[in-house]
């Protein structure tokens, strides 16, 4: 894992904790390369359900991965935007509104 990074609560566990952050961030690529999606759709999905258990920190985290892994700004949009019917019009607003923080910066 590179360097510090996140907001606070990450940066405390990296230093506490690093060989385990370490481990899961290693299990992530494991698991990600084990079947046939590419870097972009696996990160899409994993968007998907970081909006459907409301994760602020994993919409982020997923959605700059899946920028970096060549994602563009409609695609992001309209992953999230394919959850309304099945986690309601609330959760994919909010989802949506953490999704622009990243694409503000």
């Amino acid at each position: 894992m590179p360097g510090k990074k996140g907001p606070r609560h990450f940066q405390l566990l990296q230093e506490r904790f690093p060989e385990v952050l370490q481990a899961v961030d290693h299990l992530g690529a494991t698991v990600r390369s084990a079947g046939p999606l590419d870097e972009k759709t696996a990160h899409l999905i994993q968007l998907g359900v970081a909006a459907a258990s409301g994760s602020v920190g994993a919409v982020h985290s997923h959605a700059r991965r899946a920028l970096k892994a060549g994602a563009r700004e409609e695609e992001l949009q309209h992953a999230l935007l394919l959850l309304v019917s099945t986690i309601g019009f609330p959760k994919v607003a909010a989802a949506l509104a953490w999704l622009q923080e990243i694409l503000d910066k």
